[in-house]
């Protein structure tokens, strides 16, 4: 028994010393993996020819009710809508490529969790998706944009790890 216990502080042990690094990097590698195209094809449907230039799918997905009333005529969009939905599409593009190549890390992380409850808020406000709620036995919009909160928090907490360049302009 007392082999295996030794056995298992052993493997443990080193499992810990390898967290610092392999934790921060683990989580980059996921969200470039998992969200990072995601982000990318939504910007890309925000902008018709330009970025400067905001589309009708743009007004329709940030400002869904405002587009619905005036026929999705990217005309009728207010000074406020067109800055909004130019800084959304920025976000959208420079974010998640901050976080791919780990520049700026923690506050693209950061950036990132107030862009997700913004997106959510649309979500459930502009296009009536139902939010649900935590521990209800389902998957709802909640438990997925917690998921994707607690995947940040852990780059805000931990930086970039070693395989970015933060960590080569030594930028924790």
């Amino acid at each position: 028994m007392t082999a295996l216990i030794s056995l298992h502080n052993n493997v443990l042990g080193k499992v810990d010393h390898a967290s610092n690094w392999l934790i921060p990097t683990l989580a980059r590698l996921v969200f470039v993996a998992v969200l990072l195209i995601y982000y990318w094809n939504s910007a890309m449907l925000k902008i018709d020819g330009s970025i400067f230039s905001p589309s009708a799918g743009a007004f329709g997905q940030i400002f869904p009710k405002a587009a619905e009333a005036v026929l999705y005529d990217v005309s009728q969009m207010t000074l406020f809508q067109r800055i909004v939905i130019f800084f959304g599409t920025v976000a959208e593009f420079v974010l998640p490529a901050l976080l791919l190549v780990g520049l700026l890390t923690r506050l693209a992380a950061l950036g990132m969790i107030g862009f997700i409850w913004v997106q959510t808020l649309v979500d459930v406000n502009g296009h009536n998706v139902a939010l649900g709620g935590l521990f209800d036995n389902a998957i709802t919009l909640m438990d997925q944009r917690v998921m994707w909160t607690f995947l940040m928090l852990v780059i805000v907490i931990n930086g970039a790890g070693p395989l970015s360049l933060d960590k080569i302009l030594r930028l924790k």
